[in-house]
């Protein structure tokens, strides 16, 4: 079993910065994809930020330029850095990760943290 921890949601006015950390835990894993996914009320859950392979990245189109993923592999910790936030970014956010122990992938979910934004 893999354990994600969020951490850093909270409240900000329209413009600011939020950053969000994600750490896996749990014995003799390897993450194959980490990142953000996030739901408003009322809406499905939505991709933010992926990071695949610990490589490459995939943005949802109305956060490119503004966010920003990041990932430690030796802490097995994932960031998304938020800036020039917009109320629409208001949402619970939910780490993910895609995760394996030496056989099949499973998909792995935080507990979430509400981000919002006051206009």
């Amino acid at each position: 079993q893999v354990q994600l921890v969020e951490s850093g949601g909270g409240l900000v006015q329209t413009g600011g910065s939020l950053r969000l950390s994600c750490a896996a835990s749990g014995s003799g894993f390897s993450i194959h994809a980490m990142g953000w996914y996030r739901q408003a009320p009322g809406k499905q859950r939505e991709l933010v930020a992926l990071i695949i392979s610990g490589v490459s990245t995939k943005y949802a189109d109305d956060v490119k330029g503004r966010f920003t993923i990041s990932i430690d592999n030796a802490k097995n910790t994932v960031y998304l850095q938020m800036n020039s936030l917009e109320p629409e970014d208001t949402a619970v956010y939910y780490c993910y990760t895609l995760a394996s122990k030496g056989g099949p992938t499973y998909n792995y979910w935080g507990q979430g943290t509400q981000v919002t934004v006051s206009s």
